[in-house]
């Protein structure tokens, strides 16, 4: 498995204004675990606010996600669970309660890695448990299985 789910970090209970403060937490989460610069924060933003919610892959669930980058330091996953759903947009698969942050060192990483969440992600139930999840143990369990 290439999703680097060992050291994905897990917030639960965040509070986000919008889709942007929801972006900004899984990208501050990435930041804080040394996995991106600071800059890639906003590039999260500007790949959304340029190409619209195509990070939103599943009912309630959104990915997002810029290019790999000399920002990029390791591969990395920061799962955010908000505590009131936010609107990005789409127009399936809104509102969004899950939000997670994806950073990439290479472009052939960075679809391995989409590709490998979009597998966890269409299982029965897992984003109905990530969603529900209190702690980063029953997060990564449900991208696990």
């Amino acid at each position: 498995m290439s999703l680097p789910l060992d050291e994905a970090t897990f917030s639960p209970g965040v509070h986000a204004d919008d889709w942007r403060a929801a972006v900004r937490a899984a990208g501050v989460d990435l930041v804080t675990a040394s996995a991106v610069g600071r800059a890639y924060v906003e590039e999260l933003v500007q790949q959304i606010e340029s190409a619209g919610p195509y990070c939103v892959v599943a009912p309630g669930v959104a990915v997002p996600h810029a290019k790999a980058s000399g920002v990029v330091r390791r591969d990395a996953l920061a799962i955010v669970v908000l505590d009131e759903p936010v609107a990005f947009g789409h127009p399936h698969n809104d509102p969004v309660r899950v939000v997670i942050g994806l950073a990439a060192t290479s472009a052939r990483q960075h679809l391995r890695m989409l590709a490998e969440l979009a597998n966890a992600l269409d299982g029965s139930g897992v984003t109905d448990a990530l969603a529900a999840a209190t702690t980063r143990d029953e997060a990564i369990a449900a991208l696990r299985t």
